[in-house]
């Protein structure tokens, strides 16, 4: 596993070395490099340079590029406008450094040198309640960081901090002692999640609507709350009915998603009951939190209500009972403590945004946060429909997110039939390609978004081949993939002694910088900025492949190995970055 340095990199590096030989007065400068339109790259930390030493600008670009010496990397470096400096590589430095990150097998893509251990809070559904479309976000956006972050060395630990506790199960326990057969299967076959979430379904709104209209009901529910808060076996044992019926329901979601959901990963609110009198004990005894009316309380200078007053984070209620900052807070002591955790993150809806602010701030002052150990919350916007309001049903219900994901397989199956024919695909593999397709289409929609942003949930846009969509990506793997099939005994072979084509400089610059971006989605957890590399990454190849003929009309054979080569490589990248998005690569389309 050898790690290449990038062409960036290397030209940085040379210009460093320039700049120090011809002006050793200036220290470390950085050259600032960028990516030019005029050239392919432009540095302009002269500019800045000179205003420290108070010299010409230009007349300072002019001795750090005589500073240089000759290599085989820059053929050109031109000083510009008010001391610019435009770059231009040799052709044979770019096909010797993607040579060297095609012969490994992560891409040349370093690991990150301060790799520490992540912890990541992510799809969390509430048991016996439907998923919906709010809780798809939360599920595409954290498995993408969950890989993106694993591929750069990061110790990550998934957490699904599922809703299993509250009152609500005071009803629902109650509803099932009085009803022993509600969730009994029909057969002793493995149970659907489809019928596991009906029968929930159906519970639910029976033990609501009794406990809407029953006062005695009612009462015998509130009885029921306390015995499980205080750990009652029978109580406890019913509860785990709810939560394993639930978990048949959530992982054939997760499933239909293409998401590997392990249980030791699910650790619920549950999970954390028995830290909670000691989390509120310690921000107690260390003045972290006080007591307000009966209630422990945490305050701050800049959270206040409409009418002024501060608003604090509570707790534990005035009745005792606690709230879900006490669970929070018990998670951050038990990831920081048990996990060793350097990093949390919380993938969660941007409306808990304030929430999760004062949850980090109590922990901060607690000193279970500190400049070794964060916390981020990774929050995100609504889904929208076409509209651009809030994604509902006609009857105004949240949609149901098995709905919305057996329609996108459907819609992208029914492309995928129409093309079927040309490449020759069976019924397996239309209905296999539908899933990767539809599946794929419904994730990449929503993390070529800035996950702050809301997106608008748009089918026909989601699964079209045109534009900025994950079929578009997958074709332009399939197609490249169906070149080798042609290509006869050529092979894909690097030839730095040949001069590249315009649309192979482009294609190739971009190549190289797979490693950057990763490192860039991973250290801002924006998975988004890896998608748009991906779908720019097509594009140019689309150029590539319309204006540099790989197999006809024929090239010689050394440009046709080269090409090919090219080809290989962007193949690899494509289905490198769209694995870390959870989306899969078929090989024909």
């Amino acid at each position: 596993m050898a790690s290449v340095p990038s062409l960036a990199s290397t030209v940085q590096q040379r210009l460093a070395d320039g700049l120090s030989a011809a002006l050793p007065e200036a220290g470390a400068a950085d050259p600032l490099l960028r990516r030019s339109d005029r050239a392919d790259f432009q540095a302009n930390g002269i500019l800045a340079l000179a205003k420290r030493l108070k010299g010409n600008p230009r007349e300072l670009a002019t001795q750090v590029v005589a500073a240089i010496p000759e290599n085989d990397v820059l053929r050109e470096i031109e000083v510009s406008g008010p001391g610019f400096l435009n770059i231009t590589l040799t052709d044979a430095a770019i096909v010797r450094t993607l040579a060297a990150r095609a012969a490994d097998a992560r891409l040349g893509v370093p690991f990150n040198e301060s790799a520490g251990t992540t912890v990541i809070d992510y799809a969390q559904p509430n048991v016996a309640k439907e998923m919906h479309v709010g809780h798809l976000r939360s599920a595409v956006i954290g498995a993408a960081m969950v890989e993106i972050l694993e591929f750069t060395g990061e110790t990550v630990v998934r957490r699904h901090h599922i809703g299993d506790w509250g009152t609500q199960f005071g009803m629902l326990i109650q509803f099932l002692i009085e009803h022993p057969h509600e969730l009994d299967h029909s057969s002793e076959t493995e149970v659907s999640g489809e019928e596991a979430m009906s029968s929930l379904n159906r519970l639910y709104k029976a033990s609501r609507a009794l406990f809407d209209s029953d006062e005695e009901f009612k009462t015998r529910a509130r009885a029921r709350v306390v015995d499980l808060q205080a750990g009652d076996e029978r109580t406890l044992a019913l509860w785990q009915r709810f939560v394993d019926e639930s978990k048949i329901y959530f992982y054939s979601v997760f499933d239909k998603l293409d998401m590997d959901v392990r249980d030791a990963d699910v650790v619920g609110e549950s999970g954390y009951n028995d830290m909670l009198t000691e989390t509120c004990r310690i921000l107690e005894e260390s003045g972290v939190a006080v007591r307000s009316e009966g209630a422990l309380c945490v305050f701050f200078d800049d959270v206040k209500g409409p009418d002024g007053n501060p608003t604090p984070l509570i707790v534990q209620k005035s009745d005792g009972g606690f709230g879900y900052a006490a669970t929070d807070l018990s998670a951050i002591r038990d990831r920081v403590g048990s996990l060793k955790a350097t990093t949390l993150l919380y993938v969660v809806d941007a409306r808990q945004s304030l929430h999760f602010k004062m949850v980090f701030e109590t922990a901060r002052r607690a000193g279970w946060l500190n400049d070794e150990v964060k916390a981020v919350q990774l929050a995100f916007g609504t889904v929208l429909g076409k509209d651009g309001k809030p994604f509902k049903t006609r009857e105004g219900e949240t949609v149901r997110l098995v709905d919305l994901l057996d329609e996108a397989v459907d819609r992208a199956t029914a492309v995928v039939r129409e093309k079927a024919g040309k490449v020759g695909l069976n019924e397996s593999e239309i209905v296999e390609n539908g899933r990767y397709v539809g599946i794929g289409a419904v994730k990449y929609a929503d993390l070529s978004t800035s996950a702050a942003r809301d997106y608008k949930f748009d089918l026909d846009q989601m699964v079209s081949l045109n534009g900025d969509t994950s079929v578009y990506l997958q074709y332009a793997y399939a197609r490249i993939r169906s070149i080798f099939g042609k290509a006869g005994d050529r092979t894909a072979q690097a030839h730095p002694e040949l001069e590249l084509a315009p649309a192979e400089r482009a294609l190739g610059l971009h190549l190289d910088q797979f490693g950057e971006v990763i490192s860039e989605a991973a250290a801002e957890h924006a998975p988004h900025k890896l998608a748009a590399y991906l779908y720019q990454l097509a594009s140019l190849y689309t150029t590539f492949y319309d204006q540099c003929p790989v197999i006809k009309p024929e090239p010689a054979r050394e440009v046709a190995e080269n090409r090919l080569f090219l080809c290989d490589l962007t193949a690899r990248t494509l289905h490198q970055g769209m694995a870390l998005l959870g989306i899969r690569t078929p090989e024909r389309l």
